[in-house]
């Protein structure tokens, strides 16, 4: 017997193929079916290239990757959301408040940005990228899950446009297009993106209000990390998660296992994520050395530095965008090591801007050419004398 829902798409497609009488939804008609089925258009000439992945599956393992520290992130939300109401939720109750507050989020950024594919599609007449499917649920990650759902819908709106159609779509794009949709929202709405994320936007004073463990900081002379244990930032709970702060960043260990799932089935380059946090361990150490300033960040030392904020997740999830990554080894190297240095440097010379991780993939993105540039001529230049 026929598989039903492939019976309806072979039904269907002369209505959306050729001269079809909906040609032009084709792209929403083909970004279905390819959701449930493989492709089934195969190269009829030469050179015939077989992979075992195509970018639908290639993005499938980078979901199943995402998939702890969304769990998590829903958890955690609602054990926040008791915390800040003063009560203690069972776990059921943790992932039923998390997820009132988070599904919304990752609905709207689904939403809105399949919308700006679907135009962008329908007028340059190709299909419906698959690159979507991470883009859409990253940038929700990023947030925090008390960020206003029309925020939500203008970041991944100007991420999708800007940060990667403007370029000419996937495989184009030049920046992370989640981390582009993160930064326009983190600089037009900077009260709802830090402070007491539990009611930032209410008031301005508590907006201003520092309340995520990167805005900590000692009193005459004390030692961040003994402030970070007053103020409930532990080295434990930064590592675990059970923390305030963006959906998807706050557990250290659930990043590193998607990490490790990413670099274990080859989908994201471990030279880039190994090089990221060698680069915050020697720049952390480097300025730790140095005398003076133990109430502040610089003092902090690598295991804070790695597990507080967003850096594990940025370095493993959208550092390794291989589009927007270097595509030598050597360039991998430096680009996830200046993504490292970069962390550190910018949160211990720049309070106002603490979470240092998300302009330090920015700026290297722009930077992964001319390091890919520097490693040819390098090598070419080596080839010469040789031949």
């Amino acid at each position: 017997m026929k598989n039903p829902i492939k019976k309806l798409f072979d039904d269907s497609a002369h209505l959306f193929t050729g001269d079809g009488k909906y040609k032009k939804y084709e792209p929403v008609w083909d970004a279905t079916k390819t959701f449930f089925f493989l492709p089934s258009p195969k190269t009829g000439v030469m050179p015939f290239i077989r992979d075992s992945l195509d970018l639908k599956r290639y993005m499938s393992f980078v979901i199943l990757a995402l998939l702890p520290v969304t769990l998590f992130g829903i958890y955690n939300t609602g054990f926040q959301s008791g915390r800040a109401a003063g009560e203690a939720y069972s776990i059921l109750k943790c992932f039923m408040v998390g997820a009132w507050y988070v599904l919304p989020m990752i609905i709207v950024s689904y939403g809105v940005g399949f919308i700006w594919e679907f135009i962008f599609a329908v007028f340059r007449r190709h299909k419906i990228s698959e690159g979507f499917l991470v883009t859409g649920l990253l940038f929700p990650l990023t947030l925090p899950p008390t960020i206003p759902l029309w925020q939500v819908a203008l970041g991944i709106s100007f991420g999708v446009v800007i940060g990667k159609e403007v370029f000419g779509g996937t495989g184009r794009n030049i920046l992370n297009p989640a981390l582009t949709a993160r930064a326009f929202v983190f600089f037009s709405y900077p009260v709802s993106m830090s402070g007491d994320i539990w009611i930032a936007g209410k008031t301005m004073v508590d907006g201003i209000t520092g309340a995520t463990a990167l805005s900590v900081t000692g009193f005459e002379g004390q030692a961040i990390g003994s402030a970070l244990s007053e103020a409930g930032y532990p080295l434990s709970s930064l590592f675990y998660g059970l923390i305030p702060g963006s959906v998807g960043e706050t557990s250290a260990l659930c990043c590193l296992i998607g990490a490790a799932i990413l670099m274990v089935t080859r989908i994201a380059n471990y030279r880039i994520i190994i090089g990221g946090i060698t680069g915050v361990i020697a720049t952390s150490i480097l300025i730790w050395l140095i005398p003076g300033g133990t109430e502040t960040w610089a003092n902090a030392g690598p295991l804070y530095h790695l597990f507080a904020g967003g850096f594990l997740f940025g370095i493993s999830f959208m550092a390794t965008d291989p589009v927007s990554a270097p595509g030598t080894n050597p360039g991998r190297w430096i680009f996830g090591f200046l993504i490292g240095f970069l962390t550190v440097v910018i949160r211990v010379a720049n309070p106002a801007f603490m979470e240092g991780a998300m302009l330090a993939i920015l700026f290297m993105n722009v930077f992964a050419p001319l390091l890919d540039h520097l490693v040819i001529k390098y090598k070419t230049s080596k080839r010469i004398p040789n031949v």
